[in-house]
């Protein structure tokens, strides 16, 4: 019997006309109380014909004590159940059938009641639920008072029971005749017979009460759903101090917990124009707008959000009048809806204190458009003030790391400078002192030897001055208190005053070679002269220092484009290594160490010349393929540009320069003379 079919599926071919209707079990259980009680109701019983089907021994058990009272109306009893325990074929005070668990009797719930004066039969078959809110158990079957669908249905059983109990035959024939039939008469009865104007109200009124309750139920569940949903983000959210990683996980969590069809967030200003959409949660068969210029300046629902400072949603885009405007104020507007396929569209903004920080939408895709719930609006607004503060919380984080590194520098640049200033100051000021103390105890001493004495006093004295000089000097520039004076210049000239200074200054030493490759016909440059001769100086000083003395530098010119020029400074030096090229421009950097380097100097010449460069707006660098392979400093200048388009930028450059600036010329006369 285990492959026997549905009692129900039987009987809705036996009569077609029937039609099977859905029930809860607490409406089945109020049912089978009420047929029973038809039986146990009879003062004269009439051995009438009941026949129960119960899904599982346990179900049986409940109802028992009914059925014993139900055999003493009746000797035509009989009790159906899949066995669990002591359930088992048994002739006792009424007959119990034990089928096998695989029988289709095992998922379904019959009662058979038919007597002289009524006849009811409830044949149903549970049916399992989708509904995931939907704890109550359901059945879909058929119940009537219809003596003909009675005796069918009863029929039916019967001959179940007869295939597991053969030996029932002579006692399921003596039913069959007596109450299966069509020959047999029934007394007619009156109105108060029929019970089924109360039960039917009865049972109208369960099954309401079930529908609210489980409706009642799905509110809750929604509610739990979206609460814990909400904790969720929020915890997942307050977890990061990344950004990016916060927008992520919350256009994931939301739109898997809400069903949306596209779920994206991006970042953006009341003021911007466009936005990049870089997060972004895709439901089933649905395109991608990742990467995509999301436009927010001719957006009016995007500007409505900004205005109102609330969300909005649209259940049905085409019926929007918003929308409905003439292009070309719309026409970006709707062809981003269209290529994207979006019905129904909410926008959600990132407010934290009345600055927006960025702006959720969510897009219904098909196929028609979706209502927008008020819930899910109530659920994602309370996501978009969580992730407001997350985001604050992240750029706090991120502005504090900045400021601590900031702090690291500063004390790193306070160790420095007092290292470097330490050990700079200190050793020419003990050769000052030593040379002084010498000159005034020993007056009796060579003057030859005075005389080195003396030089030697001065020298350390000039090395002491252009230290604070350049203190002073770097001082000046980062505060932004240098006032620059732009002019046309000659690079030339201005070349050839650096390579004067720096033949001064190194009067008796041997030095590098030094090739000047800037001729006559270098455009004239706007620039401020003494800081552009005082930028070729410190980086010439920088080669000299750091080159041998067999080794090479040249100076050279390049137009990148034409209203720049590019100086290169190269030398056959020891070179640098690539991870540090940009850190040579750091104050007081010293690739050697503070206190163990083999050159003199502060660390804070490169610190300047960055500073003079950023001063009229060009770009300086470094590039070395690393020790012992040289190195090339790169910066920029401005052309001057002619005042007639019609002219060429090299009509501006005279072919010969007699005078210098005289701002240029002053500067380098003091220099010559401290020199």
């Amino acid at each position: 019997m285990s492959n026997s079919p549905s009692v129900l599926t039987e009987l809705l071919q036996a009569l077609p006309n029937l039609r099977a209707q859905t029930y809860f079990k607490s409406s089945l259980t109020a049912l089978s109380h009420a047929m029973e009680d038809q039986v146990l109701a009879e003062s004269t019983a009439g051995n009438p014909l009941i026949i129960a089907a119960f899904q599982r021994e346990r179900f049986y058990r409940q109802e028992a004590h009914r059925y014993r009272r139900i055999a003493d109306k009746s000797s035509q009893v009989y009790v159906l159940s899949a066995p669990e325990t002591e359930f088992k074929h048994n002739s006792g005070i009424y007959e119990t059938i034990a089928f096998t668990p695989e029988d289709s009797l095992a998922q379904e719930w019959h009662l058979i009641v038919i007597g002289d004066r009524y006849a009811s039969c409830l044949i149903c078959r549970e049916r399992p639920t989708q509904d995931k809110w939907d704890s109550n158990r359901r059945f879909e079957g058929v119940w009537t008072f219809d003596r003909q669908v009675s005796r069918v249905a009863a029929q039916l059983l019967l001959q179940r029971i007869l295939a597991y109990r053969p030996e029932l035959q002579a006692k399921i024939e003596e039913a069959t005749q007596t109450w299966l039939q069509p020959s047999c008469t029934v007394p007619p009865r009156g109105i108060d017979d029929n019970p089924d104007p109360f039960v039917q109200r009865l049972i109208t009124y369960l099954q309401a009460g079930q529908y609210k309750l489980i409706k009642a139920n799905r509110n809750l569940q929604d509610k739990e759903e979206r609460e814990r949903l909400l904790n969720s983000i929020t915890g997942a959210v307050r977890r990061s101090l990344d950004p990016e990683e916060i927008m992520q996980v919350a256009v994931e969590k939301l739109g898997q917990g809400l069903g949306i069809c596209r779920c994206v967030i991006y970042r953006c200003s009341a003021d911007d124009t466009v936005a990049t959409i870089n997060h972004e949660f895709l439901g089933s068969g649905v395109g991608s707008i990742k990467g995509y210029p999301w436009p927010l300046k001719d957006n009016p629902l995007f500007q409505e959000v900004v205005v109102l400072k609330e969300a909005i949603a649209i259940d049905n885009i085409d019926r929007d009048p918003r929308l409905g405007e003439p292009e070309p104020s719309t026409g970006e507007v709707k062809t981003l809806v269209k290529s994207c396929a979006i019905l129904s569209w909410m926008l959600v903004p990132i407010f934290y204190r009345e600055r927006l920080l960025g702006m959720m939408e969510f897009h219904h895709c098909g196929p028609a458009p979706t209502e927008w719930e008020d819930d899910a609006l109530t659920l994602v607004e309370g996501v978009a003030t969580q992730i407001g503060v997350a985001l604050i919380q992240a750029e706090s984080y991120a502005n504090l790391q900045e400021l601590n590194e900031q702090l690291a520098a500063l004390d790193r640049t306070r160790s420095n400078l007092v290292a470097i200033t330490g050990h700079e100051l200190r050793t020419p000021l003990s050769t000052i002192q030593v040379c002084l103390e010498s000159l005034a105890t020993e007056p009796d001493m060579p003057q030859e030897l005075r005389q080195v004495m003396l030089n030697t006093a001065l020298e350390d004295a000039e090395r002491m001055r252009k230290l604070v000089q350049d203190f002073l000097t770097l001082s000046q520039l980062e505060s932004g208190r240098v006032e620059w004076n732009a002019e046309p210049i000659s690079l030339e000239e201005c070349v050839e005053l650096s390579l004067s200074h720096i033949r001064a200054h190194n009067r008796g030493q041997e030095v590098p070679v030094i090739v000047n490759q800037v001729n006559g016909e270098t455009p004239m440059v706007e620039a401020d002269g003494e800081w552009l001769v005082e930028l070729l100086t410190k980086l010439l000083d920088n080669a000299i220092k750091f080159t041998p003395t067999n080794g090479r530098i040249s100076i050279a010119v390049d137009r990148p484009n034409p209203s720049q020029l590019e100086v290169t400074i190269t030398d056959t030096g020891r070179g640098i290594e690539p991870n540090r090229l940009e850190t040579v421009f750091d104050r007081f950097y010293q690739e050697e160490g503070a206190l163990r380097r083999s050159r003199g100097g502060t660390g804070i010449g490169l610190a300047i010349c960055r500073q003079i460069v950023s001063g009229w707006g060009g770009e300086i660098w470094a590039a070395s393929d690393g020790k012992n392979h040289g190195t090339q400093f790169h910066f920029t200048v401005p052309i001057v540009m002619p005042e007639n388009p019609n002219l060429g930028v090299e009509e501006v450059a005279p072919k010969k320069r007699k005078a210098t600036s005289p701002r240029i010329a002053s500067r380098s006369k003091k220099k010559q003379k401290f020199s």
